[in-house]
């Protein structure tokens, strides 16, 4: 299963339009994601900082995801109901399909960090304290938090989110993310963590979370063509009707 939506989830933003116009929120994502950049670069961080910090990223996706089922469609009855059962399925099915991966990232990655303990809150804060990347956590929570309010809610999109695609979206872009990072990772071990592999990588992540970033705007957001042309087709009508 896993397999399939990894070739699928490849092939899907590889055929994504990046000729779109870059929302604010996609410039704050590009911003945010300068700052592993400047870690490699100015604070000589290895693989498990940037590993850990992509990791959690897609812990704070999970999160504003089910923000995101809460507020779509409000004044639908039939979703809330369906959203009793999709939430907490959600909640459980990525909640351990990220969790795995995070076993991964620290068993390979983290060394003895984890003390032989089992993932947890309290292990995985430990990380960030110790290896100095809590702001660059909280920024990327800012970063999709801003996506959230900007695009979401202010421009509308929780208006014609469907349940189903919510259920769906987060999918592609973590199967996709885990298989740059941790396949990024292998390879910049592999060759001594040198800092021209680090960049590349951060590079690599950076262009791939943006495209995710626009398709998900294409898939949620208005669309421009529909709404000009029933604009004009309003506006024919009204033109027809002021004629007769």
């Amino acid at each position: 299963m896993y397999y399939h939506d990894v070739s699928r989830s490849l092939a899907e933003l590889l055929r994504t339009d990046t000729h779109q116009e870059i929302s604010p929120s996609g410039v704050i994502l590009i911003l945010v994601n300068l700052i592993p950049l400047g870690g490699v670069l100015l604070l000589a961080w290895e693989v498990f900082p940037v590993v850990l910090l992509y990791w959690l990223e897609n812990v704070i996706v999970g999160v504003f995801n089910v923000a995101r089922f809460l507020c779509a469609r409000p004044n639908d009855l039939g979703r809330w109901l369906a959203k009793l059962f999709m939430i907490p399925f959600f909640i459980f099915h990525y909640g351990m399909f990220t969790l795995i991966h995070g076993v991964f990232v620290f068993a390979i990655f983290g060394g003895d960090l984890s003390g032989g303990e089992f993932i947890s809150v309290a292990v995985v804060r430990s990380a960030l304290i110790e290896y100095g990347i809590v702001y660059a956590a909280l920024a990327l929570f800012a970063s999709h938090g801003f996506s959230f309010f900007w695009n979401y809610l202010g421009i509308g999109e929780y208006r014609r989110a469907e349940l189903e695609k919510l259920m769906q979206q987060p999918y592609s872009r973590v199967v996709v993310l885990h298989i740059t990072i941790i396949g990024g990772g292998f390879l910049v071990m592999a060759a001594g963590s040198p800092t021209l592999g680090l960049l590349l990588l951060v590079v690599l992540k950076t262009g791939v979370d943006l495209r995710a970033h626009l398709k998900e705007r294409k898939q949620f957001g208005p669309d421009t063509y529909a709404r000009l042309k029933q604009a004009l087709g309003d506006r024919d009508s009204a033109s027809v009707g002021a004629s007769a």
